[in-house]
């Protein structure tokens, strides 16, 4: 899954940056308001972490222009703003949760998680499809109950077709899920990463849809 960070404080920004490269996150990271609506015109993104007290343009403005234009893409804004009055602003315009500063990087991610959850449906922190469990909390997948284990982009892609259910996910789609600005996308990296599923998942877990993309096979 692909998160923009908008994020001015260097400090702040490297360690979230670094936690949700942890949680297996692709990151954008962009230091103001002007540079944020930039990526959010440019770029498809899961999630926004979006500070409010940004450079050239506040990320309050940025969170009204984007719910204008009709952005639905879930935000959770991160600020030292901890008035009521700013938190009730800030959560009708748009966000989908308010987080104030300082705050401990473990309950960052629970509610990234959770809002991730609510825009996809599900009602707790696990996916099922088939035989095949993903923990978004501990990131172990099973098959059968026994644990996978999967390198961080094998997660991702699995992740991003178990979030596109029955539906065709494209290679371009995949890329974008899984690798951000900084990234080096090898040409045939996705393939190498369906086939490694596939290996470890089964050889029919994983249909490919020729000349359109991948999606997972039927769950019985």
């Amino acid at each position: 899954m692909r998160m923009l960070l908008v994020e001015d404080d260097p400090m702040i920004g490297e360690s979230i940056e670094e936690a949700l490269h942890g949680e297996n996150y692709a990151v954008d990271w962009v230091r103001d308001g002007h540079n944020a609506e930039l990526a959010l015109d440019t770029q498809n993104y899961d999630l926004m972490l979006l500070d409010l007290g940004l450079p050239k343009k506040s990320g309050l403005d940025v969170l009204l222009r984007y719910r204008k234009q009709g952005g639905a893409v879930p935000v959770l804004i991160i600020t030292a703003r901890d008035a009521k009055a700013d938190r009730i602003e800030g959560l009708d315009a748009g966000a989908d949760d308010y987080l104030i500063k300082p705050f401990d990087v473990d309950e960052l991610m629970a509610r990234i998680r959770a809002v991730l959850r609510r825009r996809h449906g599900y009602n707790q922190s696990s996916i099922s499809h088939g035989d095949v469990t993903m923990n978004l909390a501990t990131h172990e997948v099973t098959l059968n109950g026994l644990i996978v284990h999967l390198s961080a982009r094998e997660f991702s892609v699995l992740r991003a077709l178990l979030d596109s259910g029955s539906n065709v996910v494209s290679k371009t789609q995949l890329e974008d899920k899984i690798y951000g600005w900084d990234d080096e996308i090898e040409s045939n990296a996705i393939d190498v990463y369906i086939h490694h599923l596939r290996k470890k998942l089964g050889a029919d877990f994983i249909k490919n849809v020729r000349g359109v993309g991948y999606k997972l096979m039927a769950a019985e």
